[in-house]
């Protein structure tokens, strides 16, 4: 069984969202057997900031639902999606 790379895009509730506090909530709501390699931002608009974190995974039914569903549920997130995904 390998490992899966997804890069998912993290939108905060709004442009006062302290990120790396959001970044370390995120790193803390992770499923077992994930982690996460790196965060990357990108500026949205009007001061809107949003975390890119590549998390890897084990290749299992299911895919990254496990991810999405935890970072959904962490504070001061306003939707979680998948940007990208590949093997390792």
């Amino acid at each position: 069984m390998g490992k899966v790379a997804a890069k998912i895009k993290v939108m905060p509730q709004s442009p006062e969202v302290d990120l790396d506090d959001l970044q370390e909530r995120l790193e803390g709501a992770l499923p077992e057997g994930a982690k996460i390699k790196g965060f990357e931002r990108d500026d949205v608009a009007f001061g809107l900031v949003a975390l890119f974190p590549t998390v890897i995974i084990p290749d299992e039914s299911g895919g990254t639902d496990a991810v999405e569903e935890a970072f959904a549920d962490v504070d001061d997130v306003e939707s979680v999606d998948v940007d990208s995904v590949g093997r390792l």
